[in-house]
């Protein structure tokens, strides 16, 4: 439970009422009541109003909206503010601006606008957040602490290329290690003194927005990037937990964000957050992969839905309105996938600037008489039934995806084999065929104890970092079932080509050799043809992209190439290693093969369906106190059904019992609890 003193799951979210006078202030705490809103997240981009100059603080104000939140039954997510710095800072410390990587310095506006290696930016948002900390370290109303806002973006100043030479003396050692990780033989790069290291950016090592040379020195910026933004999170997570050591403190993240490591900083966060804004085109399944990433963070703990729109967002270029439904259907989806909270952006909508249309609980009109109003509260009267039932019940899933950034960006700065190949959509496609069955999957790191799954999946594992190969051997050894696909096993995490044979590290558990790669045009397609039936799976199917040429060296080959000069070599194997097995899928198959490889891979392990459901009818579990909650949720339009047969279960949120064959209404949602 993240607070005891609000024992249900918070309802709420962004509200900034420095952009309003007091009466409307008041008339919004009226309209929380009537929502059931109990959490609001405050102060996030304020730091303009509370600190004037350098040596001025204005608390005033936040002390007063803290207490009249409190007074009026409404908690508080207390953000530090320091997502976008004042004007006069940019003004008198021009360092704390960014240099993009055209090497232009920007100047004051925009937020995200602060360099994370200013010493200008690190001394001021350390010493707010240590105030904040300090004011408010016995306030009541304060729940949780919410450190900056969305981290993101790059710099490419003078500071950075500064601290970048003493991440690499800390990582590296020496300039020999340096020249060996990045092969800096290769056109002459060799170097004699840090200080010849430059940032990689479009004056030296790139161009375009994914391009490089040298891949080697371009990973090592993402990871010292990365490292940067979270040394300065953890500046403020510090300063306030030396007022306040057992405060809840995080910071919202963004799903697949690529810029920023989350595993990596989920382990100075006390409770993982993040910000839900799929489109109305986005995949259902896609939605659900990015709530189990964020849950899988810490290990299956539950997450904050710390943002999400109550109608309709406005960066996209078409800003459709959520259905009537959708709203309520895609909150209990995060809920499903472990969160135990919904909070929105924004509580009122903003009148001017970018955000003014970006939808909220209260429109411009200012009145509770709107269709997102009602749908806000009538959720909210859900949730206070709801009660505490699902708060820190947890997912169990016996099936496993491997997600690794450092694999993100080496797989996509480098130069070939062919630009169609999307990491974040490998690992997709392989998800979405257990969704489709309503089979729960954890998406975990590398430093993740795999022992606890029967299947682990690592899509397009293209780096082996050190000691994975080892750990997956164990894995298999011990009776567990490992699939990987094409462009696996080729490089370390200096992104160096592991030689003497692709899948290098992973060649001897996949039983295989890799001899060539093969990278098709868009509309060229080869085929995989079984030689004999596998479960369901019997005949040909369509592959494509990339067709890796492979040798079985003691795999079993299950299916073969049907054309082209490498017809007749293998495309999936299997290979027997101790009890378990471990997969090879050398190509990038249609959606029908996956479908039936991995339904099958799930039956051979005895893992089987929450529910047998219609299609586009999504199900998911928590589990809790020896009780089992099944959230069943209708991503279509129209009234599905499925069958329970004789089973006799109470759903929760209209408290009746279900059994047989049972109806759910277009864009509806049960919850249905049962002894597990």
């Amino acid at each position: 439970m993240i607070s005891h003193k609000l024992p249900k799951m918070f309802y709420g979210g962004d509200y900034n009422p420095e952009q309003w006078d007091h009466e409307t202030h008041l008339e919004d705490l009226r309209m929380f009541k009537l929502a059931g809103i109990d959490m609001a997240t405050i102060n996030v981009f304020s730091w303009a109003l509370i600190q004037p100059d350098e040596v001025t603080y204005n608390f005033e104000g936040l002390d007063q909206l803290i207490n009249s939140l409190y007074e009026s039954g409404v908690y508080v997510c207390l953000a530090t503010s320091t997502a976008a710095h004042p004007a006069w800072m940019a003004k008198k410390y021009p360092d704390v601006l960014r240099v993009d990587a055209d090497g232009r310095k920007r100047k004051f506006g925009g937020r995200h606008n602060s360099c994370p290696n200013s010493p200008t930016y690190r001394k001021y948002s350390e010493k707010i957040a240590d105030k904040l900390a300090e004011r408010y370290k016995d306030h009541p109303a304060v729940l949780v602490w919410h450190i900056s806002n969305e981290y993101g973006g790059d710099c490419y100043c003078d500071n950075c290329e500064k601290a970048f030479r003493v991440y690499l003396k800390e990582r590296y050692q020496t300039l020999d290690q340096v020249n060996k990780a990045w092969n800096t033989n290769f056109w002459g790069h060799t170097f004699y003194d840090w200080d010849e290291i430059v940032l990689p950016s479009n004056l030296s090592e790139h161009w375009g927005n994914n391009n490089s040379t040298f891949q080697g020195i371009s990973l090592d910026y993402s990871r010292f990037n990365s490292d940067s933004m979270l040394d300065c999170y953890r500046l403020e997570y510090d300063a306030i937990k030396k007022h306040i050591p057992d405060s809840v403190v995080t910071t919202n993240l963004m799903g697949f964000f690529k810029q920023l490591d989350y595993f990596k900083w989920a382990k100075y966060m006390d409770i993982v957050s993040w910000d839900s804004y799929p489109g109305l085109a986005t995949p259902f399944s896609f939605t659900a992969m990015a709530h189990d990433l964020m849950r899988g963070l810490k290990d299956g703990q539950p997450f904050m839905l710390m943002e999400q729109t109550p109608s309709q967002q406005n960066w996209q270029p078409y800003n459709s309105l959520k259905r009537p439904g959708v709203m309520r259907l895609w909150s209990y989806q995060s809920v499903a996938h472990g969160a135990d909270t919904i909070m929105f952006f924004q509580l009122r909508r903003s009148i001017g600037a970018c955000e003014k249309y970006h939808g909220a609980v209260i429109e411009h009109v200012g009145h509770e008489h709107t269709r997102v109003f009602r749908e806000v509260a009538e959720l909210g009267k859900e949730l206070q039934l709801l009660g505490d039932k699902t708060l820190d019940a947890t997912v169990e899933s016996k099936v496993a995806i491997v997600f690794d950034w450092d694999n993100w960006w080496a797989i996509e700065k480098s130069s070939g084999p062919t630009v169609a190949l999307s990491y974040v959509d490998q690992i997709h496609k392989y998800y979405a065929a257990f969704f489709r069955r309503n089979i729960q999957v954890d998406i975990v790191s590398v430093d993740t104890d795999l022992s606890k799954y029967d299947i682990v999946l690592a899509p397009v594992l293209y780096m082996v970092k050190p000691g994975f190969a080892d750990k997956l051997e164990k894995f298999v050894e011990a009776g567990g079932t490992f699939l990987t696909t094409f462009f696996s096993g080729i490089v370390n995490e200096s992104d160096l080509v592991t030689t003497g044979g692709y899948p290098g590290e992973l060649r001897k558990l996949l039983g295989i050799w890799v001899e060539e790669i093969d990278a098709l045009l868009p509309e060229q397609k080869n085929s995989i043809v079984l030689k004999k039936a596998y479960g369901d799976l019997q005949g040909d199917y369509q592959c494509g992209m990339l067709c890796d040429l492979l040798h079985s060296e003691g795999a079993e080959v299950i299916a073969e190439y049907g054309e082209d000069f490498y017809q007749g070599m293998p495309v999936v194997t299997r290979n027997k290693f101790g009890k378990g097995e471990a997969w090879y899928v050398a190509s990038d198959p249609e959606e029908r093969f996956l479908d039936g490889l991995l339904g099958q891979l799930a039956a051979d392990k005895n893992i089987h369906a929450l529910l047998e459901t219609p299609e586009g009818v999504e199900v998911s579990a928590r589990t809790k106190d020896g009780k089992q909650y099944l959230f069943v949720m209708n991503h279509n339009a129209s009234t599905q059904s499925y069958d329970l047969g004789a089973t006799k279960l109470r759903e929760l949120l209209t408290d009746r019992e279900l059994t047989g064959n049972v109806e759910i209404e277009g864009r509806g949602v049960q919850l249905l609890e049962s002894n597990s």
